[in-house]
């Protein structure tokens, strides 16, 4: 059985105050840790959930049937939720953004620089483009900037260069080979910053195969909308991108806005902020689950 551990779980779950005969939307599924978890705190709920992964569905829907747990499971991005949903409300809804454990840790998926494996990157493997499309087939220029963009690499034309230098001659084909052509491209001050030197192109080329931002644009201007009153949202996010998509639009839906009638009239926002500041991990669970180390948690509540 894979093994993976839900990050924030207790702060996120904690945020959600599940309810007896609730219906929480799950719109990061990965191995139902966050979903069952609700279900241990609160009696008869109901999760609805989403995941691009076909094998983290079929993971969860054994694992919630043999709990008894009453379910509905969408193979599909969470972008989709408002469409899929319809006028249903629901009472909780957790977003945890960050790739899963499993997909990390089986090299065929092509996400990790440490191992070898196929570039591949792909959340959905039914999906069209993989990470072999856009290291072999984007123009400098594009290079450029997703890497700059989604890794926040300061060394992006570097890199770029040496990816359009190298594949003129053959394709890059593997997560090694790509790992060690960013190495060779850094300038040496680079390599003395904390981290692995691939990190942040690696991230930026897994957003851009997985469309990870727009995704999460849409989600979070729909998704809110979903909630009941005092309904609540936790959401999850590992790296800067998110976290200020998230930041700026909860901070967005939960301030006072002038009305359009009359600008000195402020409208009482619809949404309260929970977390002014974001919930980090605790020291214990960092050391116990590295990949929480970047985590944060942020929610609201409508009113």
């Amino acid at each position: 059985m894979d093994f993976h551990k839900s990050v924030l779980l207790g702060p996120s779950i904690d945020l959600l105050r599940p309810k007896d005969g609730g219906t929480y939307l799950d719109l990061t599924l990965g191995r139902a840790g966050h979903s069952l978890e609700i279900a241990r705190r609160a009696k008869d709920i109901a999760i609805i959930g989403f995941d691009l992964d076909e094998e983290a569905i079929a993971y969860s829907e054994k694992i919630l049937s043999e709990k008894g747990i009453s379910h509905r499971l969408i193979h599909g991005n969470f972008a989709r939720a408002g469409e899929v949903l319809g006028d249903r409300k629901v009472d909780g809804i957790i977003a945890d953004l960050g790739v899963s454990s499993p997909q990390f840790d089986d090299p065929s998926r092509g996400f990790s620089y440490r191992e070898d494996a196929p570039l591949d990157m792909r959340m959905d493997s039914a999906s069209r483009l993989s990470a072999y499309d856009v290291v072999n087939g984007y123009p400098y220029e594009e290079l450029v900037h997703i890497l700059f963009a989604y890794g926040e690499e300061k060394d992006a034309k570097a890199i770029a260069k040496a990816i359009v230098s190298k594949r003129q001659s053959q394709p890059i084909r593997t997560t090694l080979e790509l790992s060690e052509l960013i190495k060779g491209a850094k300038p040496y001050k680079s390599l003395l910053r904390k981290g692995h030197p691939a990190k942040q192109s690696f991230q930026a080329i897994r957003i851009e195969v997985n469309g990870e931002l727009d995704s999460i644009k849409k989600m979070l201007l729909e998704a809110p909308y979903l909630l009941k009153s005092g309904g609540r949202m936790a959401v999850i996010s590992f790296h800067s991108l998110e976290d200020r998509l998230v930041k700026d639009r909860f901070r967005e839906m939960t301030r006072n806005q002038g009305s359009r009638t009359d600008i000195l009239r402020p409208q009482e926002p619809s949404f309260l902020d929970l977390t002014n500041k974001p919930i980090l991990p605790t020291m214990d669970e960092t050391q116990s689950n590295p990949r929480a180390k970047s985590a944060k948690l942020r929610g609201i509540e409508r009113k």
